[in-house]
């Protein structure tokens, strides 16, 4: 009975995976426009999550666009059809790209009796685990201005979802090249699962030259 409760308790449903890692990528993307002060300190406030103290932009435009994308993120998320999103960050004078974190998402599989792979769409995992691994991540990605370049000039951002190529996307949303950087160097960051999805994050930099 208390292990059947406790499993219950646990289960993490497709649904539930899906709003976990969207929050994470709102609280992620959110770090990462503060840290690298894209827009001024003063146009964030503080919130408790993970146990840390984050930073949340109050910009109107800038959280009705995350708003938006993020409530589509997680709608594809529950149809297993994004694969990856990436966080650009250029200079808005030469339009260079200077920044490109990565978030690979993939769905965790489970070998049937049958032995053939299949999407895992429920499964047991302790919440306070999987916030514990987004923390880490956080944690992270916060402390990358100890060794990323200084972004000593006015930066813009946007965001790049990877889908499945039978994804429907929204009229408003254009295509994009992958703004990759020439002459990189990439860190590879902590990984979390939620034992339904798995996210594997890195940032990659324009190297000194």
């Amino acid at each position: 009975m208390t292990a059947s409760l406790q499993q219950q308790k646990n289960a993490v449903t497709l649904k539930g995976s899906a709003a976990l890692v969207s929050e994470f990528f709102n609280y992620g993307i959110n770090s990462i426009l503060y840290q690298r002060g894209i827009y001024p300190p003063e146009s964030f406030t503080r919130k408790q999550e993970y146990g840390l103290t984050l930073l949340v932009t109050t910009d109107d435009k800038v959280t009705k666009f995350l708003t938006d994308i993020l409530a589509q993120i997680q709608d594809w998320l529950q149809q297993g059809k994004v694969k990856r999103l990436v966080v650009v960050l250029n200079s808005v004078e030469t339009k260079e790209v200077l920044e490109r974190w990565e978030f690979h998402v993939e769905h965790e599989m489970e070998v049937d009796k049958d032995g053939v792979k299949k999407v895992i769409e429920e499964a047991v995992k302790d919440e306070k685990k999987i916030r514990s691994e987004i923390r880490d991540v956080i944690r992270q990605i916060t402390a990358s201005v100890t060794f990323l370049p200084l972004l000593d000039c006015l930066c813009s951002f946007d965001i790049l979802i990877y889908t499945h190529s039978n994804t429907e996307v929204p009229v408003e949303w254009g295509e994009s090249d992958p703004c990759y950087i020439a002459n990189s160097e990439e860190v590879k960051l902590r990984a979390f699962s939620t034992a339904v999805h798995k996210v594997e994050s890195a940032v990659s930099y324009k190297a000194e030259m």
